[in-house]
Parts: C-alpha cells; sequence; structure tokens
C-alpha cells in the first residue's frame, strides 16, 4: 500500500537524481559548461583569490650585474554571498490517499508535479544566469491612461511567465505581494495578474517587478560583471578595481564578423585569455545567420556538451539564449565561472526526515527543494561584451 513514507522515499530515491541530472545539464549551454562545487565555499560566501597580470620579477641583465628585482603579482578577493533557491510541490491529502492501493496512480501523480516543478526550476534558473543578481523581472511601464487593477502594462515580458507568483516593489519595499501572473498580452506588453492590487496608486512607473519574495535576492548572472550601475563588485567597491573588471564595447550598425573578430582579438591582447563560447539573443543569432547567407559564407553547427547544437564562429560556439537582451553578445570563456554551491539541489528534511510535511491547518502536503549556490568569476577581466549593433 502507497503511504506518505513509500512517497518520501520515491522523491528522495529517485526523483532527486533525475532533477540534479536536468537543472544541471540540460537547463542551457552556458549552465552545462560552468563548473560547480563547493571548493570555493567559506561558510556562508564564496571567496576567490585571483591573480591581476603577470609576475613582475622577471628581466634580462648583464652576466655580473644584480639578478632582476623580485615583485609580487597583484591579487584581489571576490566574496559572493551563497542565495538561498528554493522550489516547492504540493501533493492533497485526497490525491494521495486516492493513490494508495496504485503504485501507477502515485507515480503519474508525482511525475506530473515534478514536471512542473522542473519546468520552472530551469526557466527561472536560465533567467537568473541572464540577471544582474536584483531579481528584478520587469518593470511596470507607464500608467498614463490607464485604470485597470488586474491589468499592468510592463516594460518587457522576456523574463515572464504563466504561473509565476510575483511582488511589486519600489527599492527595497514590496508594496504588495503573491499575485499570479494568469495572461501575458506580449505584443502590447500587458499582463493580467490574480488577485488584483487593492488600488492603481501603489505602483507607478519604474515599479520593479520581482519573483515571489526575490527582491535583491537572486544569483549574480552574467550581466552583474557588466552592470556599472551596481556600485559593489563581489563586495568591493568597483571604483578601486578598474583593473580587473571585463570589457564592454559600443558598436553601432549591422552585425558583422569584422565586429565579433574585433572583439575576440581585443579581449585577448588585454587577457590573454581564450574565448570558448559567444552568447547572444534568438534576434541576434537571426541576424548572424542572415549575415552568413547574405556573404554566402558556409554555416558549420556544433555539437555542445547536454544535447545542445550551436552555430559555430571560427570554431566557437555561438549560443542564442532566450533570455538575452537584443542587440547585445557576450564573448566568455565558461572554464572561468564557477557555481559555487553549499550542496547539490536536495529536498529539506523535516521530523524525522520526512520529505512530504503538512502545511499547517491545511490538507495538503508540501515538499521543497533547496540549493544554496551563487556564480562567481574567476577571471573577470577575461570575459567582454559587445552591444548597440541593429
Amino acid at each position: 500500500m502507497v503511504t506518505l513514507s513509500s512517497a518520501d522515499k520515491v522523491l528522495k530515491n529517485v526523483y532527486l537524481g533525475v532533477i540534479c541530472d536536468q537543472l544541471n545539464k540540460r537547463t542551457n549551454p552556458f549552465y552545462a559548461a560552468i563548473q560547480q562545487g563547493s571548493e570555493l565555499v567559506n561558510g556562508k560566501n564564496a571567496v576567490a583569490i585571483i591573480r591581476n597580470g603577470i609576475n613582475g620579477g622577471v628581466g634580462s641583465g648583464t652576466e655580473s650585474g644584480a639578478l632582476p628585482a623580485a615583485k609580487n603579482s597583484t591579487y584581489y578577493q571576490l566574496i559572493a554571498d551563497l542565495k538561498n533557491i528554493y522550489g516547492t510541490i504540493e501533493i492533497s491529502d485526497k490525491a494521495l490517499r486516492a493513490s494508495q492501493n496504485s503504485a501507477n496512480a502515485l507515480v503519474n501523480l508525482l511525475n506530473d508535479e515534478m514536471e512542473a516543478l522542473l519546468d520552472s526550476a530551469k526557466f527561472n534558473f536560465g533567467r537568473m544566469l541572464w540577471q544582474n543578481g536584483s531579481g528584478v523581472l520587469t518593470k511596470v511601464a507607464s500608467l498614463e491612461g490607464h485604470s485597470s487593477t488586474s491589468e499592468i502594462p510592463v516594460e518587457d515580458t522576456r523574463n515572464l511567465m504563466e504561473g509565476m507568483t510575483i511582488d511589486f516593489a519600489n527599492g527595497n519595499i514590496e508594496v504588495s505581494t503573491g499575485h499570479t501572473v494568469s495572461e501575458i498580452n506580449r505584443a502590447d506588453k500587458i499582463i493580467r495578474i490574480s488577485p488584483a492590487l487593492s488600488e492603481l496608486s501603489v505602483i507607478q512607473a519604474g515599479t520593479k517587478i520581482c519573483l515571489q519574495g526575490s527582491n535583491e535576492k537572486e544569483i549574480y548572472g552574467l550581466p552583474y560583471l557588466f552592470d556599472h550601475t551596481i556600485s559593489m563588485f563581489y563586495n568591493t567597491p568597483r571604483s578601486l578595481v578598474p583593473a580587473i573588471l571585463p570589457k564592454t564595447t559600443t558598436v553601432s550598425g549591422e552585425l558583422s564578423s569584422e565586429m565579433m573578430q574585433t572583439a575576440l582579438d581585443d579581449l585577448e591582447i588585454a587577457s590573454g585569455n581564450e574565448t570558448d563560447m559567444i552568447l547572444g539573443s534568438h534576434e541576434t543569432r537571426k541576424k548572424y545567420f542572415a549575415y552568413l547567407q547574405t556573404t554566402r559564407t558556409n554555416i558549420d553547427y556544433m555539437n555542445l556538451d547536454g544535447g545542445f547544437k550551436a552555430l559555430s564562429y571560427n570554431g566557437i560556439p555561438f549560443v542564442a539564449d532566450r533570455f538575452c537582451p537584443d542587440g547585445e553578445m557576450y564573448f566568455v570563456n565558461t572554464k572561468d565561472f564557477r557555481l559555487a554551491s553549499l550542496c547539490d539541489w536536495q529536498w529539506i528534511e523535516g521530523e524525522n526526515g520526512r520529505i512530504l510535511t503538512q502545511i499547517e491547518k491545511t490538507p495538503t502536503y508540501m515538499a521543497t527543494l533547496v540549493k544554496y549556490a551563487n556564480l562567481i568569476c574567476v577571471r573577470p577581466k577575461g570575459q567582454a561584451c559587445i552591444k548597440g549593433f541593429n
């Protein structure tokens, strides 16, 4: 007979390994290429000591002259606090009891819940890799002439998906929380929320829209390296570490191979680093594809880890990511990134090691998946970005 205890064992012994494999290898090509582990974890932080430049104790001299003076390399300490990333599933007591006499019914029940959790976790983790840690999905657009408290105009819908639970915030203060995105009009950039706002005046143009409880609490994604509006850089003022910051180059005109090659050459000259992945939006990939066709250049494809495919630029995979902004292209060495994790994805265990625990005063059981992690780049200067092309 299926019991709460046996459901616990299935979640722990069967589903956990599948979840870890799917999230770590099938979220997107960039994430699949990043090294993961606890090597950089120190307490509740990820700490990396990085070297900038080369050793200064090298020089030429005479046969009897003085040896070159020793000169230590310059080191910097990068600190990133580990973020708390959660995913939950709920199973009603009624559904669980209906499955008591059928193992297949329980499997079907858990499969449906786990697939929904995986889809949500992949979407949100992939999204976080393309944000600066602020947790801002988008912002409220102009409310001029607008009166609805359930249909909200937004600046962008790229990071939004039906079913999300969102909060509205001004700065660090949440002004309205716990709204479900029930519908998205992507053409007009309007979202429908439930429940509606108590009154429209609680928000204004520029009010932040964040995933529930996530305001200023998400991991440092790739744009964090290049965002000079953030005053701190891994716990140090950016103004004090200009020598290790990555380079952003503003360009104009149509995307071309000359633009890309110039960025690669500048990066290699400045840092000696090799690029092993180029990242852009789907729109950017279409523009690049059209450029190759116009110039009658051979179009090559590459197979990447995790079953992903990518266009090839001189042997470097050019990956399109749904969350990368249009008009931007990133040149990275994935070996320089670490997803520092206190542990891999794990179930939070309650009393007696139980995974499924009853939600107080409800006939529903909840299980929570957790990962304590943050993304840290151990060679920021070895990454680059170009933006502004058509």
